[in-house]
């Protein structure tokens, strides 16, 4: 089949290279010429496991194109998915200006009958605001094309993208014929197995349950949180209490470790924008409210513990930060709660060292931008040296099993403050850290011995 896609961003690019593997012609179209032309030399813009080799070999190949010109690109597809960015806008709503933008641009050149497939999130309703910009161009033109518009919203994880492309937990279609429907099924027979994975709906519900998943994820997150900061008042362990529900199959354990908070491109954004479609329709979203609120005070409690260590002045005072993306084999800093963490502690005078993986480029050039308490090192072992703390951020692997000797040789004062709960009491009880962890009382080591 031939596809177009029209955005090259993370949805994009991943999804059009996806398609490109499995056989079809893809052409992906975006404004960014420079962008395109980086494409094309096999430079790619975001970083995500496995999709560098895919767009290389399928380029090479001739199944996945890059192309500015929408009009090139529709003149050899009948199928065109919409997969630019929805960005928050001041009232918490989706910004619909690049989705609409682009449904005028097809209704100018397309040539024959189009499948036009929204897979940008966006809100209840959007697939009309689509028909009726493509609409009101064929009308300019004096044509009697036709085209139908389809919700196939997506459910990638950044990290994880290509393979939950590749082999989808579901694929989810918002329709309203058959042709529409058995199109569809032609383009993903071979990513789904299961049948029962291929859930065809209603336009309205399928661009729902994006909306309706993304919140469901962030509020098992909030009330774990919640929870943590219960557990650390009563004196229970969230750790085992998270366990403890967690073996209950009705619960299970995804999504239910404490932490400093979520972050990233959806789940803030899509959270607001539920709030604000309910809100358009005269409900309040009182449960979502809270998962915000919630949310929003888990990403200072790391900076809270620091001070409740140190005290609320932290001039003269230097800290490691291991991670600054907003979770692992990411360079996604959206929202991340490493802004809010660094924030903090140099808004108290507090110098930072940080080190990430990948993301230390997006930190230094946009997200912490001119907050010259921060500096930059190659490895997570240079920035300990006289530290007065490690916090640890994002749970990239090659954090999870460090030498904790080398660690504490290091730093001028052995303290550490896990955000992501992964080293556990053992780093108080053999190796003599003073201790901080989400949801539990801190293990003070140092302040017994003194």
């Amino acid at each position: 089949m031939r596809v177009a896609v029209i955005g090259t961003g993370y949805v994009g690019l991943v999804t059009g290279t996806c398609f490109s593997d499995m056989g079809n012609e893809v052409w992906c179209v975006d404004v960014d010429s420079a962008k395109i032309e980086r494409l094309k030399q096999g430079e790619i813009p975001i970083y995500e496991p496995g999709l560098s080799e895919l767009v290389k070999k399928n380029h090479a190949s001739g199944a996945l194109n890059f192309t500015t010109d929408i009009a090139e690109a529709l003149k050899r597809c009948n199928i065109c998915f919409i997969a630019v960015g929805t960005p928050m806008g001041e009232d918490g709503s989706a910004d619909l200006h690049y989705v609409l933008t682009v449904a005028k641009s097809i209704g100018e050149v397309m040539e024959r009958h189009t499948y036009v497939v929204d897979k940008s999130t966006v809100p209840v309703g959007t697939a009309k605001k689509v028909r009726d910009a493509i609409q009101a161009e064929l009308d300019r033109r004096g044509s009697d094309l036709t085209f139908d518009v389809i919700s196939n919203p997506e459910f990638l994880k950044e990290g994880t993208a290509v393979s939950d492309c590749m082999r989808p937990d579901r694929i989810v279609i918002g329709v309203d014929n058959e042709n529409a429907a058995e199109t569809m099924r032609e383009l993903y027979r071979h990513y789904v197995l299961n049948t029962d994975n291929f859930i065809l709906m209603d336009i309205a519900s399928a661009e729902m349950t994006k909306y309706a998943a993304n919140s469901m994820l962030a509020t098992k997150i909030s009330f774990m949180n919640e929870i943590s900061r219960i557990c650390e008042e009563v004196g229970a362990d969230v750790n085992k209490v998270r366990k403890g529900i967690g073996s209950d199959r009705r619960i299970g354990y995804s999504f239910i470790y404490p932490g400093c908070g979520y972050g990233g491109s959806c789940f803030p954004k899509d959270v607001k924008a539920l709030v604000r479609t309910a809100a358009e329709y005269g409900y309040e979203a009182q449960l979502l409210h809270a998962v915000e609120e919630v949310n929003y005070s888990q990403k200072h409690v790391i900076a809270d513990k620091v001070k409740e260590h140190f005290g609320q002045d932290l001039s003269g005072r230097v800290f490691a930060m291991w991670g600054l993306a907003f979770k692992p084999d990411t360079d996604d800093m959206r929202e991340a709660s490493a802004i809010t963490i660094a924030e903090d502690l140099t808004a108290a005078g507090a110098r930072i060292v940080a080190y990430d993986p990948k993301a230390m480029e997006e930190a230094k050039n946009c997200y912490l931008k001119g907050n010259e308490a921060i500096s930059y090192v190659d490895s997570k072992y240079e920035a300990l040296k006289g530290a007065d703390g490690l916090i640890l951020v994002t749970e990239w692997k090659e954090f999870r099993s460090p030498d904790f000797e080398e660690i504490r040789s290091l730093m001028k004062t052995p303290v550490i403050f896990d955000g992501r709960n992964i080293y556990g009491s053992k780093v108080a009880n053999k190796y003599g850290f003073d201790y901080y962890q989400i949801g539990v009382k801190a293990a003070r080591v140092q302040l017994e011995k003194n």
